[in-house]
């Protein structure tokens, strides 16, 4: 007998955005390949991931690890049904994203003012300006742009962030163009009592339909946090194969919502994403064999014997 939370959701199904081959990855000290790059996404393809964010148009000398995002992009077989997307931080990111033919890019602001201003340099309101102009181009373009709001739950400098600020730049992004806006956790402090609170104040200005979560594990709360946003409606989460990438504000922390943990928990309530489990698997230990750490993920511990701070 379905639960209450189940018999919510009968009918509707869960889009997953995988987030591995770029806010995954690009963080990792072990420098990948191209080719294992291209490789990567291609099984994260063949796991039928709905949604999979590939790579980044930004500046190789702040981001290294996505200095060859173009190559990337080139190289992967785009299946059909698959949105390919990749993050694009200014309108140089974008023409550089539109020259290599994504269809589908990605913009990221900061809720909290401290963090916008140490993390590109500009105040919120600059970066508002700045993402008006990706979106009218892209959109000129015929090219779809979904987007971030950083620092959501909580700011590694301000501490706690107002509600209200969240739900500024969340409307702000969506009046704009965004088609979507993933609310996140940037450094893994949300907690199932703060999803109520933050999503309540972003429903007053933002559609049910147009938000989506992005959360971190750092604290270990990340599929709490999922099961209380399934309570409320949310029906689009963010997550990185493997549990990929470390949060660097802090040190030593697990990394995204792993692909795989999620979706072993929606398989075992009966929701509907249409993601293989064990292709996915297969991806997880395909790039875990390229990094120079073991995956934090649960569900690919389990499956591979091996935790973290066990040899590779």
């Amino acid at each position: 007998m379905r639960s209450e939370l189940v018999s919510g959701l009968r009918g509707r199904r869960i889009t997953i955005v995988e987030v591995g081959p770029r806010d995954g990855l690009q963080n990792e000290r072990a420098r990948v390949t191209t080719s294992d790059k291209v490789a990567f996404v291609n099984k994260l393809s063949a796991a039928h991931l709905p949604v999979i964010e590939v790579t980044a148009f930004v500046s190789p000398k702040w981001v290294p690890q996505m200095a060859d995002a173009a190559e990337v992009f080139a190289g992967i077989a785009k299946v059909p049904d698959i949105r390919y997307t990749a993050l694009v931080p200014n309108l140089t990111g974008l023409d550089r994203a539109l020259e290599a033919g994504l269809r589908e890019v990605a913009i990221f602001a900061a809720a909290s003012e401290t963090f916008s201003r140490k993390n590109i340099n500009q105040s919120i309101g600059d970066s508002l300006v700045e993402y008006a102009r990706v979106c009218d181009s892209a959109l000129a373009a015929g090219v779809r742009v979904r987007a971030y709001v950083s620092t959501a739950f909580g700011c590694p400098y301000e501490g706690a962030v107002p509600p209200a600020a969240v739900a500024d730049v969340a409307a702000s992004l969506v009046d704009m163009g965004a088609f979507e806006v993933a609310v996140s956790d940037t450094i893994g402090v949300a907690h199932p009592g703060q999803i109520p609170v933050v999503l309540e104040a972003v429903l007053e200005r933002v559609p049910l339909d147009r938000i989506a979560l992005h959360f971190h594990d750092t604290r270990g709360t990340a599929l709490a946090n999922v099961l209380t946003a399934l309570s409320l409606g949310v029906t689009t989460f963010d997550a990185s194969a493997g549990g990929l990438g470390g949060c660097p504000y802090a040190p030593g922390a697990a990394g995204n919502l792993a692909t795989d943990d999620l979706i072993y928990l929606l398989d075992g309530l009966g929701i509907d994403t249409g993601v293989s489990l064990s292709n996915l698997s297969e991806a997880s230990a395909f790039i875990a064999e390229r990094l120079d750490h073991p995956l934090p993920s649960r569900y690919a511990q389990a499956v591979t014997g091996r935790r973290p701070g066990s040899a590779s």
